[in-house]
Order: structure tokens, then sequence, then C-alpha cells
């Protein structure tokens, strides 16, 4: 009896184990990928310094949407593709899900320098450029920065799912009042026009509070004293609460509604 009582546990702990794996399967996964900006070092905080990816969990329904934050410090939009870590996103993509993309802090470095070899050709053409890459010992063929944003984009839609372009998030770099508004946002944006993917341009909402805040304040709430790329907690919840409202506010993006 006491054997058939164990059985009879073993296979409700198996049912309920395999129904809770399901319901997870079945849920939909929003996907981040970027720089440091995203998910800074170990995603734990150190050096007081955070990415929004980490706090971009709190403005969704965990009960409705996983969220998986695969964003690397020190990566472009080539690197993390050379490096494999979209290939490991690839890999688990299903139809509805969600990929947001942030990439260009680090697009702007050399493309064949002995350090990262991580930069890409400025713009949203369509040229390129044969290089030697002394990272990885052999020859390369670079692209234009949207060039590799609309490879992303046309890799996620075949899969099924959902490509989302961000623009990045400003530096802590002012001229005249103003925080410098980059290049990049405005290549972000034409590569996914020229996708028919859904756009954020979070340089432009984030900036747009900055200015109006001051460099002051801003430099007291959101930066460190030594650093004017990556934020401190605060920053980085900002940051996150600007990426919901621009899923909230963007036309036709149903990725809102699962948000709380």
């Amino acid at each position: 009896m006491f054997k058939k009582y164990k059985i009879l546990l073993l296979l409700v702990l198996v049912l309920a184990v395999s129904c809770l794996a399901l319901k997870k399967a079945d849920k939909p996964t929003l996907f981040l990928i970027g720089d440091s900006t995203v998910k800074n070092g170990r995603d734990n905080g150190a050096g007081g310094l955070w990415g929004w990816g980490h706090f971009l969990p709190d403005f969704f329904d965990s009960n409705k949407i996983n969220i998986e934050n695969h964003a690397l410090g020190g990566t472009s939009s080539r690197t993390f593709r050379s490096k494999g870590l979209w290939d490991s996103v690839l890999v688990k993509l299903k139809p509805g899900d969600y990929v947001i993309m942030q990439f260009g802090h680090n697009d702007s470095s050399p493309l064949d320098d002995t350090a990262r070899a991580r930069g890409t050709i400025r713009g949203n053409g369509d040229e390129s450029k044969e290089i030697y890459n002394p990272i990885l010992k052999k020859q390369e063929v670079v692209y234009t920065y949207g060039w590799y944003i609309r490879q992303f984009i046309k890799e996620t839609k075949a899969k099924g799912a959902i490509p989302i372009v961000c623009s990045l998030v400003p530096r802590n770099a002012w001229k005249d009042a103003k925080v410098n508004r980059a290049e990049y946002a405005l290549w972000a944006k034409a590569a996914a026009e020229q996708e028919n993917a859904f756009f954020i341009d979070l340089n432009k909402l984030i900036a747009h509070e900055y200015d109006a805040l001051g460099t002051g304040k801003v430099n007291q709430l959101y930066f460190g004293p030594k650093d004017n790329t990556h934020t401190i907690e605060e920053g980085a919840k900002f940051n996150a609460k600007k990426v919901a409202d621009g899923i909230k506010t963007t036309k036709g993006l149903n990725l809102a509604k699962y948000l709380k």
C-alpha cells in the first residue's frame, strides 16, 4: 500500500512539473540584446552601475510573459553576432516572441584594432570593407551599423518573432545646456523603417527629460562621478521606465498588453 502511495505521489509531482513547464513554454518571451547600457557586467550592480534591462521586468506581468536579458557589455551590433551571442538567442526564438535590440555605443570603435576590433561602418547603407581581424585572426567583411541592425530584424521576423529597435540611451554629455543627440539614433530609426520594424526612440525620450532636468540634476540622480555612459541604479530604472513608455505609445505594438 505504501509503495502504491509513493508511486501515485511521484506521478502527481511529475504531472505538476510538466504543467508548469508547459505553462512557461506557452508564454511568449521578450529577449533583450545590446551592450552594457542594457546589462552592465554580471548584472549585479558592481561599482554601483546598472543597465536598464535589469529593471525592465518590473514593468511587465511575469505571469503573462518571460523576459531574458542576453545583452553583454563591450559588444557592438557587429560583435554581438561574431561572438555567437545572437545565435544563442536565435535558436530559442519562437513565433510570438519579441526581441528588443539596442546598440551603438561601441559601434564607433575602430574596425580592426588589436584591443576589441568591434567597430562598424557609420550609417545605414550597404557599404562593406574587408579587414584582417586581429582578435579572430582571420579576414572579415565589416558592414554598416544599420546593416547589422537590419540583419537582426530580418532574422527575428524569419522566426515569426517581433523585432523592436531602440535607439541608444544618451551619454551624459552636454553642449549649450542640451544633451548631445547621437547619429546612431538616426541610423537605428532608418534601419527599422527600411525593414518595417517597430522603433522606440529611446535616445530622444531620455534626452528630452535630461534637458528638462538640467546637467546638475542628471549628474546627481542618474550618474556616478566618473562615468558618463553607464547609469547608477536610479538612472537605469529611469531608462527602463522610458522603454516601457515607448512600448506603451508605439502604435500597433502589442507587447504593450503584457505591461502592468
